[in-house]
């Protein structure tokens, strides 16, 4: 009987860690009905969701005030039929929270724009329908700067969520001279990057500059690790500083894994194998994953997590002709980490780690395995641990950090001037580690 009792505590013990370990992506599977103010696909049917500015693929979602300039978002439906999408835009505050203003603040024109352009694949295997849709245009213009949300749901039904994407729109109102460098002394000399800088605002009068002021920064364009709420080192006369500041300070990481399929007949580096299976699926097997905690940093170049949608075996569209593959990855490991989870993470993933992305430990391979259902082209990636208890992704154990290698930051600096009840987003910096 004790031995029964024994066996049935474990049992439960067993049943409440697993839960706990996956407490952090639980919030993912809830509820998916429920808006989220960040990128976020509601739809299993849904994927390749990309927004970024009009004029190239590459460039973050963010455009200059008044600047002439549009931003594009395009996605995939998988269900390969003809549905009516409309997209609408929320304004947000500094830290992503819905601002106090209303709609008719912030917007002129129309609030919601029907997806009309949309194209069916042709040629593959996986059959979807192809949406794309930029603004602002002739019949909606945004009023003020700051960071927005836009979110696409179906016609006539703004509570059914499809997708949310961030985007912002910026003044030049700040001057922001920065600088990236080596972190001085300790154990994180040698792995961390620190960025350093200040923000000059003559043209802007601050009542209490320290909470009129928010500071976010980003690495890579990503939001998983950003660093927020930046607190100034030296107030000086229409200027703050942000120097020897610990806030600031980013895992150095390493370049970033890639895999090449914008052939599905050719194998390319990283391909170990290709194939379709009895369903006519194709399936792309990558060689194994190394891990790089210990290695050398070699540079090497690449596009920082992002991905690039292309068919080498077709010369039409690329938004329509690329097909869809099942990527298997596999990373040797000797014994399952007992504290955490490791993820896929990049622009593939939208940055977030949940249960599609999640690595499994196989017994019989002696390692983790993930399977993503992707389209053809190049990626980037990283891959990632999550501790037990933790929100953030630590890429530590899998790819090593150095200070040395390229990584691309972005300064965004947010005004509340007194009586407002929004935050501006005044200035941005880019910069780059390598690009001194």
């Amino acid at each position: 009987m004790k031995q029964i009792k024994l066996k049935s505590i474990l049992a439960i013990a067993l049943i409440l860690n697993s839960c706990y370990s996956f407490s952090q992506e639980a919030d993912d599977y809830v509820n998916d009905n429920v808006i989220r103010y960040d990128d976020h696909v509601y739809k299993p049917n849904i994927k390749t969701v990309q927004i970024h500015g009009a004029e190239w693929e590459f460039s973050p979602p963010l455009i200059e005030f008044n600047g002439g300039e549009q931003i594009e978002l395009s996605f995939d439906d998988l269900d390969g039929d003809q549905k009516q999408y409309t997209i609408s835009f929320i304004h947000c505050n500094a830290d992503w929270t819905p601002s106090e203003i209303m709609t008719m603040e912030y917007m002129e024109g129309f609030y919601d724009i029907n997806i009309i352009n949309f194209t069916f694949s042709m040629n593959t295997l996986q059959k979807y329908t192809h949406y794309s849709v930029m603004f602002p245009n002739q019949s909606i213009k945004f009023t003020k700067s700051g960071n927005y949300i836009v979110y696409v749901h179906p016609m006539g039904n703004n509570k059914e969520y499809i997708i949310t994407r961030r985007f912002m729109i910026y003044e030049n109102v700040v001057d922001i001279p920065a600088t990236m460098r080596q972190t001085i002394g300790g154990d994180n000399q040698y792995n961390k990057q620190q960025i350093e800088f200040s923000v000059k605002h003559p043209s802007l009068k601050a009542i209490n500059p320290a909470k009129d002021f928010k500071i976010t920064v980003t690495q890579n364009n990503r939001w998983d690790n950003a660093q927020q709420n930046l607190e100034p080192t030296f107030y000086g006369p229409n200027e703050l500083s942000y120097s020897m500041n610990e806030a600031a300070v980013f895992n150095g990481g390493n370049e970033f894994r890639f895999f090449d399929m914008r052939s599905l007949r050719v194998y390319s580096e990283r391909i170990k194998d290709m194939y379709k299976d009895a369903n006519n699926v194709n399936h792309v097997v990558l060689t194994n994953e190394e891990n790089r905690q210990v290695k050398q940093y070699v540079f090497a170049n690449d596009i920082n997590g992002g991905f690039l949608i292309k068919n080498r075996d077709m010369k039409g569209n690329q938004d329509t002709e690329a097909d869809y593959a099942y990527v298997d990855f596999f990373m040797p490991y000797p014994t399952p980490e007992s504290g955490g989870n490791f993820y896929i993470l990049g622009k593939l993933t939208d940055w977030r780690m949940n249960k599609t992305n999640l690595m499994t430990y196989n017994y019989k391979r002696m390692g983790y395995e993930c399977k993503l259902y992707l389209k053809q082209g190049y990626y980037n990636y990283i891959i990632v641990l999550s501790e037990d208890g933790k929100n953030a992704a630590d890429e530590t154990k899998t790819e090593g950090n150095h200070w040395d290698t390229e990584n691309d930051y972005a300064i965004f600096v947010y005004f509340r001037q007194v009586g407002t009840y929004y935050d501006r987003l005044v200035g941005v910096k880019k910069l780059n580690s390598l690009k001194r």
